[in-house]
Order: C-alpha cells, then structure tokens, then sequence
C-alpha cells in the first residue's frame, strides 16, 4: 500500500522525509502560498530525483484566516480528488499556524494524520466529525444566514430573520443536556454586551456553509 501524503510547506520540512521513511509514498501533494513559490518548487525537484512525484498546491497566506480557511479547502478538495486512496496528512512540515490548520482539517475531514517527534512518525488518532449526519435542517439554516446576511446582534434578531422561537434558536445555539448545540460543535461564537447576546459564526462555521468539509459519504463514493 502505498500513500499520498499532503504536507504543508513551511518551518519543519525535514519532517517530509520522515514521513517518506515511514510511510511508502505513491505522491506528495505540497500545500503553500504563493510568497513560497521557490521554495516549494526546489523541494519538488529534490523529491523527483528521487523518483517521488510532486504536486504543488498554491493557496492563499496573507493572514492567519486566509490561511486555516485556504487549508482546509485544498485538503477537503483533494480527498475529494482522490477518492478510493490512502491519504495521510504530515501535520509536522508547517508551522505554528499551518500546523494547528492541517490538523484539525486532517480531524474534520475523517484523514489520516501524523506528526514527527525525534525523527519518529507518531500517528494521530483520527477523529471522525461527520457533521452534515449531525447538523439538522434547521441547525444549517441558522448557519447559513449568519453566513450570508449582515447578522446577528442578538439572539431576537436571529430569531426573527430564522423564522424561529427565540427558544427555539436559544436551543440550536446552546443546546441542552442531551444535544450539543452549534456552539459546543465549534461552529458559531457568541459574546454578550449590555444583556444582548451576538452570534457569529467561528472560522470552523464559516468553512462548512463553504462547503471546505467534505462529507463522508461524498469522498466515499
């Protein structure tokens, strides 16, 4: 069995051939900014010597949420490009940023991942958050307008543009005892101010309405 194994290029890259050592590579797919182009066009042709191919894969870096949000979508597309293979994720090549982004990418997307400690490959255990079972109808359509409109101050305006009781949207955002609310999934942030609570959505929220979490049942097929 052999892998394709998506690294982001950044301060560890000699956790690349670590993970070359452990895992017999079919492809490499590099994820980058464009700001990187040279550096990942020279470690592409040190892996071709070697008879690795190499794929570059340029997205875009010039602030912390381009880079999580750019992560997440090219490592959602490629799962969906390579379906029916094994795909590893090399958490241990970015950095700080890049690191934290590819793993949890890596977490949301069902992926295989591992990082690299004193030139050992440790696996990390996947997580599997199939969110599209789990997220109801209505739970996606409160994601969807704080999405797409200019919302929500408070949890009445939100009620009022959802079409919902404010209990109701007060259930969906905190949930209760026996349903995790969109809050606790990490999908949505709230902050009070003067007894009014906003909602926004986190990061996390923002990239699944985009459509950067691939469903399971889509990368299966």
């Amino acid at each position: 069995m052999k892998y394709i194994v998506i690294a982001p290029l950044g301060d560890m890259m000699d956790a690349l051939y670590v993970g070359i050592k452990e895992f017999p590579t079919e492809k490499i797919i590099l994820v980058t900014a464009d700001r990187k182009r040279q550096e990942a066009i020279k470690i592409k042709n040190d892996l071709e010597k070697f008879k690795i191919p190499t794929h570059i894969m340029y997205v875009l870096g010039n602030s912390e949420t381009e880079i999580w949000e750019s992560t997440f979508m090219a490592i959602a597309r490629i799962r969906s490009q390579e379906i029916g293979k094994e795909i590893l994720v090399n958490v241990a090549t970015g950095d700080r940023t890049t690191r934290c982004a590819a793993t949890s990418a890596a977490f949301v997307n069902g992926l295989k991942a591992f990082a690299v400690d004193n030139d050992k490959a440790l696996m990390l255990p996947v997580m599997k958050f199939n969110y599209y079972k789990i997220i109801s109808d209505k739970k996606m359509k409160i994601l969807k307008i704080l999405h797409d409109k200019d919302c929500c101050s408070s949890l009445e305006e939100l009620s009022k543009k959802a079409k919902m009781s404010l209990p109701l949207i007060s259930y969906h955002i905190n949930g209760n005892l026996k349903s995790d609310g969109l809050k606790e999934m990490g999908l949505v942030e709230t902050t009070e101010n003067r007894g009014r609570i906003s909602v926004t959505l986190s990061p996390l929220g923002k990239m699944l309405v985009r459509g950067y979490i691939t469903p399971e049942e889509e990368a299966e097929k």
